[in-house]
């Protein structure tokens, strides 16, 4: 008859989707049910997090394997501490229990792939003497919050693709294509609306594909995985037409976020908007598409403008520990692109304006509401941030063919400064493009070239027909 009926592990959700994050305490119980009175040696409950990637690889009769692993964190917590004589436990249920603080630090979500996984769970272990350990698990899981620059993926997008027609059609076709921002929570639809002008002889039919690319890392090789997560096919456009297309992309609810922070694996999404045309290559945009915790998208946050524009318009408050610098409040917006791009997490900021007291504003505004905030933190369309190289590559489909994704536009609110006025030299003065180049000094033992040589002794000079005699005169043959 065993004498251990039932070992159970629980813990408590912290919110309605049972998500931890970086930093999260994690409480919970274990549960031992005993039949009879055991000897214990220890009982411990550990929480532990860890990345790990294996793929193999045939190469004729060989095979080659690749895996890579990556640990976290790792806590464990005893509720029955390890002695040198075992501990007797009572018949009966008996509760313990545990407290863990997820450490802070980037850490990816929980994933689960093909060939490779992102794992967190707790862990509970019985120990006896002469007996195996009783083990217990459960998986938590994990949201990692740990995404720089978060309201510039409020930002809005826009791109475009233009097409010359080959030889089985003629005219060309341009569309261009908007999604309202870059970040999306599991369970939100992805809106879209594209602009078609079918100046072709050829049918052609929007689609819209929601794409996860996956990437594992080992040994210094990859393996790459892409599947199709949402496809939307729209109606026929007619040759010679224009139509302005609207269409909406759902996430599923139980998606997969974006893992940008783990060094073995990545995931990543784009949505493709694309116009099928038989016998031709199609065009297509490429917009990239970050899939995060609904907590991180979920009402204004503190800072942030509200008004009928992105978050990202205005930025958003920083995670540095270093005051902002004073700024000015005048007429003139911050300088588009400026400040340091080198980090994404420091802190920079941009210079002041300039002020010309003597000059007048020729297209004065009235004063932004907002101070100018660091370039990489703006994510509005005045200053858009710059992004990493894509890791699906170009988004042109075809030497026939272009794409290009637009920099947001520029906000209304906003008016350029006026040109610096032109500072014109005094009259009486030259106007010199570079410094004088400074002199150089011989040096002291050197004797100057406009002083007599001879005259740098104190002896007196030799009579020069001593140094240099006459010749002697000759006979003329002259008679």
């Amino acid at each position: 008859m065993p004498s251990v009926k039932s070992l159970t592990l629980t813990y408590d959700a912290l919110n309605e989707n049972g998500t931890f994050s970086e930093g999260d305490t994690i409480t919970g119980k274990v549960t031992l049910d005993l039949l009879k009175e055991v000897a214990v040696q220890n009982l411990y409950v550990k929480a532990k997090g860890d990345a790990d990637v294996r793929w193999t690889k045939k190469s004729g009769d060989h095979t080659h394997t690749y895996s890579a692993h990556r640990r976290y964190f790792k806590l464990k917590h005893f509720l029955i501490a390890e002695d040198s004589r075992d501990t007797s436990i009572a018949q009966g249920i008996h509760v313990y229990k545990f407290s863990f603080n997820i450490p802070p630090g980037s850490m990816p979500s929980s994933f689960r792939g093909s060939h490779g996984k992102v794992v967190y769970k707790l862990e509970a272990v019985l120990s006896r003497s002469w007996r195996m350990d009783r083990t217990v698990e459960k998986e938590i899981n994990f949201v990692s919050k740990s995404f720089p620059n978060l309201h510039s993926l409020m930002s809005h997008q826009a791109g475009s693709t233009n097409k010359e027609m080959g030889l089985f059609s003629k005219g060309h076709v341009n569309m261009d294509a908007t999604l309202e921002r870059r970040a999306y929570a599991p369970g939100e639809t992805v809106a879209i609306v594209a602009k078609i002008n079918n100046s072709s002889s050829s049918n052609m039919t929007p689609k819209f594909s929601l794409i996860q690319d996956v990437v594992y890392r080992a040994n210094g090789n990859t393996k790459h995985e892409s599947n199709v997560i949402h496809k939307l096919v729209d109606s026929c456009i007619s040759p010679h037409t224009q139509s302005v297309v609207k269409s909406a992309v759902k996430i599923p609810p139980g998606q997969m976020h974006t893992i940008q922070n783990c060094d073995i694996i990545s995931v990543e999404y784009h949505l493709k908007v694309y116009l099928d045309i038989s016998f031709s290559f199609d065009p297509e945009i490429k917009f990239p598409v970050v899939i995060l915790s609904p907590d991180l998208l979920r009402g204004p946050q503190p800072g942030v403008a509200a008004g009928p524009y992105p978050a990202g318009a205005t930025g958003g408050p920083s995670n540095s520990d270093f005051p902002p610098p004073a700024v000015s409040m005048g007429p003139y917006p911050p300088a588009p692109h400026s400040g340091s791009y080198a980090y994404p997490g420091a802190q920079s900021y941009s210079a002041p304006q300039p002020g010309y007291p003597n000059n007048t504003p020729m297209h004065a505004g009235p004063p932004p509401v907002y101070p100018p905030l660091p370039a990489h933190m703006s994510g509005g369309y005045s200053n858009p941030v710059p992004q990493p190289a894509s890791p699906y590559g170009s988004p042109f489909s075809s030497s026939s063919s272009t794409s290009v994704l637009h920099p947001p536009p520029t906000a209304p609110t906003l008016h350029s400064p006026p040109s610096a006025p032109e500072i014109q030299p005094p009259p009486s003065s030259a106007f010199n493009v570079s410094p004088t180049a400074p002199t150089y000094n011989l040096m002291p033992s050197a004797p100057m070239m406009n002083a007599d040589f001879l005259s740098q002794s104190d002896e007196p000079p030799p009579a020069y027909s001593l140094l240099f005699p006459s010749p002697a005169p000759e006979k003329s043959d002259a008679k």
